[in-house]
């Protein structure tokens, strides 16, 4: 049986493996889900926290819980995309600690875009991602 997720951080490109993600996945066939964008609203609708890292904490939390409900883990992440208000790198370092935890080793391809706003005035950071389910 053939690895369901091939990483690649060819010599060519900067090395992304040691910032905890993979330049390239390439997945074998097989269902994808696509999870919308995670943010820091929980589902007991408590209030959205205000810190940054605080709300990168909520995010790996949600999605982690829709890779659960798909029945996958991180390991079958193929790509992230991350979504933040005000992008600098001082704000980076202010989630990555979250999200690698939640990646949980697995360094699927990762994309971070900053934008000027989200989908309510409070939230800072989104995370959207493709997973190939297992088998």
């Amino acid at each position: 049986m053939t690895q369901a997720l091939t990483r690649l951080n060819p010599p060519s490109l900067p090395n992304a493996a040691e910032m905890g993600y993979s330049q390239i996945t390439i997945a074998e066939p097989g269902r994808l889900a696509f999870i919308s964008g995670q943010v820091a609203w929980k589902p007991g609708g408590e209030a959205v926290p205000s810190a940054l890292a605080e709300q990168a904490k909520t995010v790996a939390e949600n999605a982690k819980a829709a890779l659960e409900a798909v029945n996958a883990t991180p390991h079958d992440v193929i790509m992230a995309r991350v979504y933040l208000v005000d992008l600098t790198s001082e704000r980076q370092e202010q989630i990555m600690p979250h999200l690698l935890a939640m990646f949980d080793g697995a360094q699927p391809s990762v994309t971070g875009i900053g934008v000027a706003a989200l989908a309510g005035p409070d939230l800072q950071i989104e995370m959207e991602m493709i997973v190939r389910l297992p088998d």
